[in-house]
């Protein structure tokens, strides 16, 4: 990985405050280096800026702290939760037009808690071998097929 770190991925608040070891095997070290190299450095490039993993690699504890699904792709190394440094809404939305311009080879692709415009607050990104490029909307914690971009 150019721009990214796997103690970047592993890193973790919440697994740092509740004394969680969240230690990335070699298997899921292996995809989070997947992760960096087919989805996160190329939109790192693309996008010119740095990128922020605000959540990478979860182990089981973890993602049950967190309230992550019971089948979360971040269990096994293969999702990240990103957003940009300014961390504004319209911002967001921007990296959100960016993946998808970039027709990344993602596996799934969510705009997290979208408000009445459609910026997301945040972008979950995965990738795996599947690569089957679900699109999902996340408004008021429910979940729709599809996302809605403006050509803006």
């Amino acid at each position: 990985m150019k721009y990214f770190t796997i103690n970047e991925l592993t890193r973790s608040a919440t697994a740092k405050r509740l004394g969680i070891d969240n230690t990335a095997t070699k298997n899921i070290r292996l995809n989070l280096e997947a992760l960096g190299e087919n989805i996160l450095d190329p939109l790192r490039e693309a996008w010119g800026a740095p990128i922020i993993v605000t959540s990478g690699y979860r182990c089981q504890r973890l993602n049950k702290a967190v309230g992550g699904a019971s089948n979360s792709q971040h269990l096994y190394g293969q999702a990240a939760d990103i957003r940009t440094v300014s961390d504004r809404r319209e911002d967001n939305m921007k990296l959100l037009r960016k993946i998808i311009e970039m027709e990344l080879p993602f596996d799934k692709l969510i705009a997290e808690y979208v408000d009445s415009s459609g910026r997301p607050d945040w972008i979950h990104i995965s990738y795996s071998p599947a690569r089957r490029g679900i699109k999902f909307t996340c408004k008021g914690g429910k979940y729709s097929l599809g996302i809605k971009i403006d050509k803006k």
